[in-house]
């Protein structure tokens, strides 16, 4: 395992210059700016359907997105390489502290589907957070095992050996993942816990969510955690997930949307909330869900434009969502958004 992450602190001072590199370069062949300007931005690959969409909505400026990850979308704000950043993990402090004030609003709401591929089984197979866990964990080694084939009466499962794949960059879909993991699971919380680039003990690496579903597709018996819309897209087969209502549910339109509506108190003063393993109350609820926030330096040359932009993303922009499986985001979370975003200035 620690060879895995041996050449992490050596890269890390390269990582920042990685980013910025990226996003010049994927930033360069941007469309001319219209009446105000462009407005640029990079982070979560998770969002980036969305954002796509609004960018060709968005009339007042030209918003040039570029899917970077989560983690160097964090980095790329901090060093003012873009106007905004875009992340499925709420920010750590020490994350706060980089970005020499900055502001975290969640504009959208979607899941974490898990695909996997096993030759001859079909979509929809049953999990819990816990088998998943010890999938993860490496004490559940095959597919045919006990854990599993009791969720699954009369399926078919073979005695293949089970391939976990992460992201291995830092991401915001593998907090979301990790941060559900620690919920349903104390030996994950205890060994392992949630963060955008955890040091999973068995599997293998992928960068970004095409790697992910590149790495899915050629390897038989793998498992796997992507955004919905792009399981959807690729075409990927994923499992339904136990909630705390004990229904297996997938993540549709109406499962999302349930996670969404349990989620009662907004008291976090970073609007760092958290939307996995649900109460039981909401019983439709699928259980691995996520804001993804756009991150705003307080103070900018481009407030007047970002602070359109988001106004925007969060009333109108909200309806390209649905077909991109994310849910409209409720008043009251619209509420304590607009009252963040009031804070940026020039």
């Amino acid at each position: 395992m620690n060879r895995k992450r041996t050449t992490a602190a050596t890269l890390a001072a390269l990582g920042v210059i990685a980013v910025v590199l990226t996003v010049w370069t994927s930033l360069a062949g941007a469309a001319p700016a219209r009446s105000t300007g462009t407005i640029s931005g990079a982070g979560s690959t998770f969002v980036q359907p969305l954002v796509t969409a609004w960018t060709q909505a968005y009339k007042p400026s030209t918003i040039a997105y570029s899917g970077i990850g989560s983690g160097g979308g964090i980095s790329a704000v901090q060093g003012r390489v873009v106007d905004f950043g875009a992340s499925d993990a709420p920010m750590t402090p020490d994350q706060f502290t980089g970005c020499h004030g900055c502001v975290q609003i969640p504009w959208a709401f979607s899941a974490t589907s898990i695909p996997y591929n096993i030759k001859g089984v079909g979509g929809g197979l049953k999990l819990t957070g816990k088998v998943i866990a010890a999938i993860y964990g490496g004490s559940i080694k095959f597919w045919d095992n006990a854990q599993i084939t009791k969720l699954n009466s009369g399926v078919n499962l073979p005695h293949e050996k089970i391939t976990p794949v992460y992201r291995s960059d830092a991401s915001g879909t593998s907090y979301n993942f990790t941060d559900y993991l620690s919920h349903v699971s104390k030996a994950w919380k205890n060994s392992i816990g949630k963060g955008t680039q955890p040091n999973f003990p068995v599997g293998q690496g992928a960068a970004k969510s095409s790697g992910m579903a590149a790495k899915l597709a050629s390897v038989n018996g793998s498992i796997g955690y992507v955004d919905v819309a792009f399981s959807l897209k690729n075409h990927l087969t994923f499992a339904k997930i136990q909630n705390r209502a004990g229904k297996f549910e997938l993540p549709g339109i109406k499962q999302i949307t349930a996670a969404l509506a349990s989620i009662q108190k907004l008291h976090n003063s970073q609007n760092a909330y958290t939307a996995v393993d649900p109460n039981p109350r909401a019983k439709n609820a699928y259980p691995i869900c996520t804001f993804t926030w756009v991150i705003i330096p307080l103070k900018t040359g481009k407030a007047a434009e970002i602070k359109a932009f988001v106004k925007w993303a969060l009333s109108k922009g909200q309806s390209y969502g649905p077909k991109l499986l994310f849910v409209p985001l409720t008043k009251a979370i619209k509420t304590a958004d607009l009252k963040t975003l009031a804070k940026v200035h020039s």
